[in-house]
């Protein structure tokens, strides 16, 4: 490619600081196929189909890129479960695998550079226990400590045994009335009646 594209590449990277849709690489002058090939010489990195981090030695990825990511591909899914507990800081290690809660009607595809174990809600408890996280690079949904505790005893299947043990053992120290309140807020959240 000519020069001019290269340079057009760190004018974006200088205006936009991190992440960039197709939509703004169009916008700024590049084409599909430019995109395509600057791409593949590891200048842009495609996150997600149709979102992309713009690759520089100026700046690097934040450390919750995989739930900065998540929100850019859909604004409307939720950290939960396991890796809830790690964003809200009940857990010192990311699970490997990032816990994602969407309604049971969304069908935004979630194909991510990244492993996600995918979670539908019903519209009542989907609405529940969400708190937002601002970042310079956007914002993300993550649901609450005992919301997240909550999921994790319902998923206990898909999260691996020592993340699981570990989170338990910090909830309880976490809150001394942690069985007693995880049973009502269970009961809360998942036997209400469903909508007719």
């Amino acid at each position: 490619m000519r020069q001019i594209i290269y340079d057009k590449v760190k004018y974006i990277a200088d205006k936009y600081k991190g992440y960039i849709d197709t939509e703004d690489l169009m916008k700024e002058g590049l084409t599909n196929r430019q995109i395509g090939l600057l791409t593949a010489e590891g200048k842009l990195e495609k996150v997600a189909h149709g979102h992309y981090w713009i690759i520089s030695p100026e700046f690097s990825k934040p450390e919750d890129y995989k739930a900065v990511e998540v929100a850019r591909v859909n604004r409307k899914a939720v950290i939960c479960a396991d890796s809830a507990c790690y964003y809200m800081g009940l857990i010192d290690k990311e699970p490997e695998i990032l816990s994602i809660a969407t309604r049971r009607s969304d069908r935004h595809k979630m194909k991510m550079n990244f492993d996600v174990c995918r979670h539908y809600f019903s519209e009542k408890a989907f609405e529940e226990d969400q708190k937002v996280f601002n970042t310079e690079y956007g914002s993300y949904k993550v649901y609450d400590i005992d919301r997240s505790v909550c999921d994790c005893v319902r998923f206990k299947n898909d999260i691996p045994k020592e993340i699981f043990d570990l989170i338990i053992e910090k909830y309880k120290k976490y809150d001394k009335r942690s069985t007693e309140r995880l049973m009502a807020y269970a009961c809360l959240l998942y036997t209400s009646p469903s909508p007719r």
